[in-house]
């Protein structure tokens, strides 16, 4: 792979080629894909969806819209950083094409920024809960009806396949939904690949998929377009990944192992003499003890590891993607940056111990659960209307559900697999709060 062509400004429609030798630095392409994420409806709704509590109603727990943004800023950071690098070691990307190294801060925030989009209510129950309804719910009767890899979509929903459909997917009058850059989009989609064949490999790539039947034509259009690098064979479709999904990843990783932690500490689920204890041997040899030893609040002491030890993380991924940049432009680098890192050990520990005290606390079990019944529901009541109208066969009931599906989802689909994951959209697309409120509706 090339970063000329991995740094591509071209969007969905495009007839000529986008340079950016050619573009405006006041309105750069890369920072018009964070622009139209951040305006998008589907961006706004992570408001109110669960990223660690469901359903939390103190202030200091994060939504996965607080989540998104910070890993977004993490994100930039750790793209700026290895854009110095790699505008040093290739000066022609910059004397010739034009590129900075903000170009690769912008792209990786713009994907960092949307890489949640697609999830469903509840955390990644909720994409549980619809691969459920269709593995061992009532939606297995429409089984022997699709294809093996569209009946893998449907039992394996992906909520990052699920997103590069929000971003990329047409609708009547509005082609290629948000047309973000190519670029953008590589660096979004951390496992290019189908769903089947499942985990192929031990690749990280390979880990999950990431987009669905739908959108397997337009992807292929975009990983050739970057020169993304093809590692299935025959009908199967699969790539190694856009070096800059590994910066992504790395944000995301370095967001949720710390931030999510600080939540449980706040929310008393983990002890402060237990936090500091975990958090001092990520910071030992960048703290100030002078200064922490000032710091009189718990939230003040616990805010200042954060942000030291998100410091220390983000430096040692940029050394870690610079070590093996080489590698990764080969297709050769099969890991996350974090599996890599010098402190994954302490990493390994917080997230050990978030499992136990956060992940599988009592709230967020019994959150969980009702999200299973509250998908579970909306998801047969809905496809049974949705199907039954297709087929000329819809009840008074039927006409008034579909009624309450907003004006952008009254679209005909005369293919089962298109109606199934149709709705399956329209559930991901609910925020917690309409997710309870619909259910209380269709169950009353």
């Amino acid at each position: 792979m090339t970063w000329e062509q991995l740094l591509s400004l071209k969007r969905q429609g495009d007839k000529g080629k986008r340079l950016r030798v050619e573009q405006d630095d006041t309105r750069l392409g890369f920072e018009v894909d964070y622009d139209r994420i951040i305006f998008s409806s589907a961006f706004r709704s992570l408001q109110d969806k669960t990223q660690v509590i469901p359903l939390s109603k103190t202030d200091f727990v994060h939504t996965r819209l607080t989540h998104s943004l910070e890993v977004s800023v993490v994100g930039r950071s750790i793209g700026r950083l290895v854009g110095k690098k790699i505008i040093e070691k290739y000066p022609h990307l910059s004397a010739v094409h034009g590129y900075h190294m903000n170009d690769f801060g912008a792209i990786v925030a713009a994907a960092a920024l949307a890489h949640d989009i697609g999830n469903p209510p509840f955390g990644h129950s909720g994409e549980k809960a619809i691969g459920e309804y269709f593995s061992i719910g009532k939606g297995q009767q429409f089984k022997d009806k699709l294809t093996p890899k569209q009946w893998q979509d449907l039992i394996d929903f992906e909520g990052n396949a699920n997103g590069f459909s929000v971003l990329t997917s047409s609708r009547p009058g509005i082609e290629g939904s948000l047309r973000l850059s190519y670029a953008t989009l590589g660096a979004f989609t951390k496992y290019p690949k189908e769903s089947l064949p499942k985990k192929p490999t031990k690749n990280i790539s390979d880990k999950k998929y990431g987009f669905f039947q739908s959108d397997k034509d337009f992807f292929k259009e975009v990983a050739e377009e970057l020169g993304m690098i093809s590692n299935k064979s025959g009908e199967d479709i699969g790539y190694e990944r856009h070096p800059l999904a590994f910066l992504v990843e790395a944000a995301d990783d370095i967001c949720y192992t710390i931030i999510d932690f600080e939540d449980g500490i706040n929310l008393g689920l983990v002890s402060e003499d237990f936090a500091l204890e975990y958090l001092i041997k990520l910071v030992k040899d960048t703290i100030d003890a002078a200064k922490y030893q000032t710091l009189t609040t718990k939230e003040d002491r616990i805010s200042y590891l954060r942000a030291l030890a998100i410091g220390n993380l983000i430096n040692d991924a940029v050394r870690v993607f610079v070590e093996n940049e080489e590698a990764i432009l080969q297709g050769k680098f099969h890991f996350a940056l974090t599996d890599k890192s010098r402190y994954k050990a302490q990493m390994d520990d917080i997230i050990k111990l978030s499992v136990a005290t956060i992940y599988q606390s009592r709230e967020v079990i019994e959150k969980e659960l009702s999200g299973y019944q509250i998908i579970n529901t909306l998801l047969d009541k809905f496809i049974t209307a949705f199907n039954n109208n297709h087929e000329g066969k819809a009840t008074n009931y039927d006409k008034l559900l579909l009624k309450i599906l907003p004006e952008k989802h009254h679209l005909e689909k005369e293919n089962l697999y298109d109606r199934l994951l149709h709705i399956c959209h329209y559930i991901s697309m609910l925020t917690d709060g309409k997710a309870v409120e619909l259910f209380k509706i269709v169950s009353a």
